[in-house]
């Protein structure tokens, strides 16, 4: 899958979005989001618990990976753009 990375540390970078899952939280009562990313050409995992990026990518069927987006911070809540 890759090393794992901070979302902190690839905010407002252009990264491929190769998969994902959802988990139950350790650490929350919502669910984890696990992203399979490509950031310059290495691959990497993060982990999330932002109720955005979860609505956000389970709107993307199935055959809409990998596909290319930016992940910003608005108003405290992590947005894919």
């Amino acid at each position: 899958m890759g090393d794992k990375i901070k979302i902190s540390k690839i905010l407002n970078r252009p990264i491929t979005v190769h998969s994902y899952k959802m988990e139950p939280s350790k650490h929350f009562k919502n669910e984890c989001l696990t992203i399979q990313i490509e950031l310059n050409g290495s691959k990497h995992v993060c982990f999330s618990g932002s109720t955005k990026l979860i609505e956000q990518i389970k709107q993307v069927p199935p055959t809409g990976f990998p596909f290319e987006t930016t992940i910003v911070s608005e108003n405290e809540m992590y947005l894919f753009s």
